[in-house]
């Protein structure tokens, strides 16, 4: 539901949108996040059919294929080693020269045979009819395109946090992620936070459930205590 705002009064949220308003004893955030995508063509016509978001997710179906991990962060960087577990051959892509990931597995992925830096370059379209086949990739500093073969591309340059109607109401983090911890509690009593919207380092379906079970019961504990008062 799309909402406009929250106020606190005397205990009492209230949550107002075009709808109407409504009143709550407590809330609990849970606005996910979405993959931040590359924006070239064929990555939303070919999404599910070999363009993916989650190495840990879809890996499995391309064990002993040609792959491409894009990103230079922690999570690209995490992906492309467990995808060299399974895979004939990973091409981590990268825009720059250098890796923002952890240093010790840049240096693991460096002694994998099977895994090739492909840095200073991006991805210009992703091609095939019914799967992904191939790559075409541009080389920032020569200015020189080339073709990869492969049979799946994860793509790990982000996420985007849809906090920002909540900015006024619980703290951000630099990244649009509310704060809060493994308790679900945000910086304002009475409001949690849970799943993909929340500061934390694994984003699956299963810590997001886990975030449900624990911001309610979080919720219920706080309605205990208030009406204590």
């Amino acid at each position: 539901m799309f909402w406009q705002g929250i106020t606190f009064t005397f205990y009492v949220f209230l949550c107002y949108n075009f709808i109407g308003d409504f009143y709550a004893k407590n809330i609990i955030i849970s606005t996910g996040a979405s993959h931040r995508k590359l924006g070239v063509p064929g990555e939303r016509e070919l999404a599910g059919m070999g363009v993916s978001y989650c190495a840990t997710c879809d890996g499995a179906f391309f064990k002993g294929r040609t792959v491409a991990v894009v990103g230079g962060g922690d999570v690209a960087v995490g992906d492309a080693l467990f995808l060299a577990r399974g895979c004939k051959k990973v091409y981590l892509i990268h825009r720059r020269d250098e890796f923002r990931g952890e240093d010790q597995i840049v240096k693991r992925l460096q002694e994998k045979e099977n895994v090739e830096f492909i840095l200073n370059t991006t991805v210009q379209e992703i091609r095939g009819e019914q799967m992904v086949e191939s790559l075409r990739v541009l080389n920032k500093v020569t200015g020189e395109e080339s073709e990869l073969a492969v049979s799946g591309i994860f793509v790990a340059v982000g996420q985007i946090a849809q906090n920002e109607k909540f900015a006024d109401v619980v703290q951000l983090d630099e990244g649009g992620f509310i704060v809060a911890g493994e308790d679900c509690k945000t910086s304002e009593a009475g409001i949690y936070a849970a799943g993909d919207c929340r500061t934390k380092e694994v984003r699956q379906l299963t810590t997001a459930a886990a975030d449900g079970a624990v911001a309610a019961l979080a919720a219920c504990k706080y309605i205990a205590d208030v009406a204590e008062k």
